[in-house]
Parts: C-alpha cells; structure tokens; sequence
C-alpha cells in the first residue's frame, strides 16, 4: 500500500463495536490511513445522538438508525453500511439530509449460497431429527421415518428473487438435479441468464404451487414486508420446505409456525427472524413457536459469515470510506441512495484511490 493522506482529523464513528468488532483487516486500514475511528455500542435514539450528532462519517453493521437520529447528523458525509440490507437505516431520511449511504452488496453471496443448500439438504433428508434419533437411540424409527423421504433429484426449487444470491444458489442446485424457478419483480427482464443457469422464470404463484422447496432472495421494503403471510404459504405446495436467509420479515413468523404445526408445509430453514431478535443487548433462548418444532432448522443469522466475507466487508467498508473522505463517490455499485444530491461536494468515483485497498 503506498503513502496516501492522513484522515486524523476525521471525526468517525464505528457503531456496533462489541457486537460486530473492528475485525484485523478493517483495523490495519485505519492504521494506514490514520483513521480515529471512535468505537460505539448503542442502542436508542438518544444513546446514537449522544454519540453520532457531530460525526462526519459512521460505520455501521446492525444497529437501527431512524429518522429521528439521521436528523440530528449535521455534519455526516457518508453512513457506511458494513454489510448488504439497509432495511434498519432510514435512507429516505438520509438521501433528503444529502448523506450518501453505501453499502457492500457481494460480499456474502457464496456464502449464503452454501448456507441455503446445506438448510435443503438437510431438510431433504431431515438430518436435524436423525440426529436426534441416534442420540435418543431410537433406530427404528428413525428407519421408519427416512423410508418416506423422496428422493431429491427431480425436486423443484423455487428462486423468489433472482440476484446474486439466487443465480449462486441455482449454479449449486443444478447438480443434484433439482428442477428450477425463479421469479423477480421485472419480468420482463431479458432471460438469458436463467437459461443459461437451466432456470425457469415463472409468476409467484406458479412458482409457490410447484416448488418442493422455496428459498427468499429478496431485500425488505414497504412492498416485500410479509409477503409471505398465512394465504400466500397456504398457496405453497403440500408437503413443500420454506427456507429464508434474506430479511426475516418477508414472512409472516407467527402464521409460518401455525402452518409447519398443522400442515400443509413440511418443514422451515431459518436464518432471520423478525420477531426474534438476535441483536438485542441481552441473549436468551428463543421463545417462540417456531423454536419448537421438530421440523425446522434455525440458525442465528450466520448464513453470511465466514473469514473471507469478514475480510471483504472490511475492504469494501474502507473503499467506500476512504473514497467519501477524499472528495469522491464509492463505487457506483456499493452507493444505495444513487438519486442523492451530496451536502457536500462529491466527484465521481476515482478507482486510483482505493485500488491498493485489498485484503
């Protein structure tokens, strides 16, 4: 890395700095820079203006930023998403302050991608509940139960959403021989990658009535929140698996439990939630139906971690940085807000500053 200019002065605040820590990639960059960046856990409005009213950038993983506490950022540039969703950050609120909000969009995508097979393959073959078979020592039932499951070649698949994650899950799919869906907002769009990945593009509803299992590759918005409620799962295919590793509340929880219990659908595979929270200040055993049903698989929202997302994630952070503090625009690709007009004077984005910051 060569020599670059010294951000000393820059007041910086990295929220979520004991849930989330400065990670040995991200703290070697601010060494470089001579970046200060002041290392805050908080959880309520007034906690984060105490501490964010007169920051000119901050960095931030999983902490809720509303309205309410993007107005008091005066002097804020830049609220640097250290991670994908901006569901929990007011960008509407930002983009009118004039705050760019960038975010890093790939960095967990094969991640994620494995995650959500391991979850199918182990809903397929119900390995949660073999498991517990052979500690409990009941073999026989165990066989009894594995006699009912069907083969997974020649399932079918169904993609709700068809970015990076989807087109990730499609290329590991494929080989077991799973059929495969996939729906997406414009569909219209030109088709010639699904063809190429062997997916067929249909409406929601087909794709709900045809699919063994459904995997969500959506962000949270006004329009996605619950679009999976208790009329739209009960239109899923009998006997089908749900698994969701994008924004817990896309799904109606409380109706998913009901219908897992009751029937129609087989089984769940979680990874995040929307009325269990896995981000409080406190951690508890889950209390909630869900956490007691045989049939479903939780995980606590880990289906993006891993030593090289980590690093990513702090390089992408640094770059996004690294380029607001030097009068210039993040890459377009990680800018959220693209229609925001910058308080403060941004050229467009220069690869030159950041192209020797790599893990």
């Amino acid at each position: 890395m060569s020599n670059r200019t010294s951000f000393a002065d820059v007041h910086f605040v990295r929220l979520n700095a004991e849930l989330m820590p400065i990670n040995p990639v991200e703290a070697r960059f601010y060494r470089h820079f001579n970046i200060n960046p002041v290392e805050v856990e908080a959880f309520t409005p007034d906690e984060l203006i105490s501490h964010l009213a007169n920051c000119e950038a901050l960095a931030i993983v999983s902490t809720s930023l509303p309205g309410e506490v993007i107005d008091h950022l005066s002097k804020c540039k830049l609220i640097s998403r250290l991670g994908n969703g901006t569901d929990k950050i007011d960008v509407a609120a930002a983009t009118q302050k004039g705050i760019l909000v960038s975010n890093v969009p790939y960095f967990c995508v094969n991640e994620m991608a494995d995650h959500v097979i391991a979850i199918l393959l182990s809903l397929s073959r119900q390995i949660p509940r073999m498991s517990q078979h052979m500690y409990r020592g009941t073999f026989q039932k165990a066989r009894e139960e594995s006699l009912k499951l069907s083969r997974l070649s020649g399932q079918t698949l169904g993609l709700v959403g068809f970015g990076a994650s989807a087109k990730a899950v499609a290329r590991r799919a494929k080989p077991f021989g799973l059929n495969l869906l996939a729906t997406r907002r414009n569909m219209d769009a030109p088709t010639d990658e699904a063809n190429a990945l062997g997916v067929q593009m249909v409406d929601l509803d087909t794709l709900l009535k045809k699919s063994d299992f459904v995997s969500l590759h959506l962000p949270l918005s006004p329009q996605t929140r619950h679009m999976l409620d208790r009329s739209t799962l009960e239109q899923m295919k009998p006997g089908a698996c749900l698994i969701n590793t994008s924004r817990g509340a896309l799904v109606d929880e409380d109706a998913l439990a009901d219908i897992l219990k009751n029937g129609p659908l087989a089984g769940a595979g979680l990874d995040t939630f929307d009325v269990i929270n896995i981000f409080g200040e406190t951690e508890s055993p889950p209390d909630h139906p869900l956490a007691h049903l045989d049939n479903v698989i939780l995980t606590p929202h880990v289906s993006g971690l891993s030593v090289q997302a980590n690093q990513e994630v702090a390089v992408t952070g640094i770059q996004n940085l690294v380029s607001v503090l030097s009068g210039h625009m993040p890459h377009p690709d990680n800018i959220v807000n693209k229609s925001v007009v910058p308080r403060f004077s941004l050229a467009v984005h220069d690869p030159e500053i950041v192209k020797n910051i790599t893990a």
